[in-house]
């Protein structure tokens, strides 16, 4: 991962720090936690027009009093935050030097429409003093910074469906440059409302018939979900010094605009395509070096086919194996990154690529892994990110044994 770019691009600045993957904690539709997320991939598209996390208690990660004060997105960032830095071996590090970086696409949507009710129909005096803490989109890295007393940088991207991917790189230029010796970062959403599923149903963005199946020819909208993913990004040297499990290296990483469009990708892929070549060039590698996409799969008509003809003019046809998992998981919004970047970290480790569930009639020419896991034998692979207002994403992950 470069520190600098140089007047051409990335591939032009200085090589940075190596920056390892040493904790990974995830909860989804498709399950709460590394190994039941792992396993719940694999099985059938549901037909529902909604993707809930079942079963998640956040009363496990808050006390009485505080889970009241706390909203849900940050409820389930803080958990699959916990999942991860126990996985690192809760590494004990200089906390100046230890940040937090979380994307979400509107952080405590949920707690916005209660209170506004509560004004609504009860008056001003009744609406929480909590409010604005709860729906901020920065309360989600402020309660994983106090949690584990990590005093680096604190911050929040705040990019629709790229965020938690471009939330992942900029944590990852921390710890490339120096600045953080560690740093938590992923995304995390729960955005799920009656209000926020009616603006998504009268833009015709949602399925109308509940069947998320991203890349067939009748593919009709996303399916909503919600989650968190998080990764424990931490300086090479650093990690190997103190013995820790090192799951994959994030080896570079890119974002950029389509300036074209509020929810319409830019035609023929332009930006996807742009932004994929920047962060090949940021970890010094050719596209013919990539053998694995885990690909933004929205399900929609416009950024499927976009985003297929973007990995057919970069990659050729039918081109490396290409998986996504929003089939089984719908769409997670701002969390959507950070949770495909835990499922990237450990379709390396797992030696395995999860099939794109509710995939039937493929429209493109591509090679989309369906039906069952695919084994696979490690390497470079890309994680992609494109959201509403042109905002594009690549990480770059590579095996640990790898560079």
């Amino acid at each position: 991962m470069r520190v600098a770019w140089g007047a051409t691009g990335p591939g032009d600045g200085p090589v940075g720090r190596r920056v390892a993957v040493t904790g990974i904690g995830v909860l989804a539709h498709a399950g709460i936690g590394v190994d039941a997320f792992w396993q719940g991939l694999s099985r059938p598209a549901e037909v529902s027009h909604h993707r809930r996390v079942e079963g998640f208690d956040p009363n496990a990660y808050f006390g009485p009093k505080e889970v009241r004060r706390v909203d849900r997105f940050t409820q389930m960032a803080v958990a699959a935050a916990e999942e991860a830095f126990e996985a690192a071996g809760r590494p004990d590090v200089d906390p100046a030097r230890a940040g937090v970086w979380v994307g979400t696409g509107v952080g405590g949507l949920e707690s916005l429409e209660v209170q506004v009710m509560v004004n609504a129909e009860r008056g001003p005096r009744r609406v929480s003093p909590f409010l604005v803490p709860m729906m901020m989109a920065n309360a989600a890295p402020a309660t994983i910074s106090m949690r584990f007393g990590l005093r680096g940088p604190c911050e929040t991207t705040v990019t629709a469906c790229a965020a938690g991917t471009q939330a992942i790189a900029n944590a990852a230029r921390l710890v490339a440059t120096g600045r953080c010796v560690l740093a938590v970062a992923g995304g995390a959403e729960a955005a799920m409302t009656a209000t926020a599923q009616a603006g998504f149903t009268n833009m015709t963005a949602l399925s109308s018939v509940g069947i998320s199946r991203p890349f067939d020819r009748d593919r009709d909208g996303f399916v909503m979900g919600e989650g968190a993913g998080m990764l424990v990004l931490e300086d090479m040297e650093h990690a190997l010094a103190r013995g820790a499990t090192i799951h994959a290296e994030l080896a570079g990483a890119a974002s950029n605009a389509d300036a074209h469009h509020i929810t319409a990708p830019s035609p023929g892929g332009s930006g996807a395509v742009a932004c994929m070549e920047m962060a090949l060039a940021d970890a010094g590698l050719s596209p013919s070096d990539i053998v694995h996409i885990n690909a933004h799969g929205t399900s929609t008509p416009l950024n499927d086919a976009a985003e297929a003809e973007a990995i057919g003019k970069l990659f050729g046809h039918p081109g490396p194996p290409v998986t996504s998992i929003k089939g089984v998981n719908g769409h997670a919004l701002g969390a959507a990154g950070g949770v495909e970047a835990v499922t990237s970290v450990l379709t390396i480790q797992r030696r395995a690529i999860p099939p794109t569930g509710g995939l039937e009639n493929l429209e493109f020419d591509l090679d989309v892994v369906v039906g069952e896991p695919r084994a696979w034998e490690p390497g470079p692979m890309l994680s992609n990110s494109f959201g509403f207002g042109g905002h594009n994403g690549s990480l770059v992950f590579l095996p640990p044994s790898e560079g």
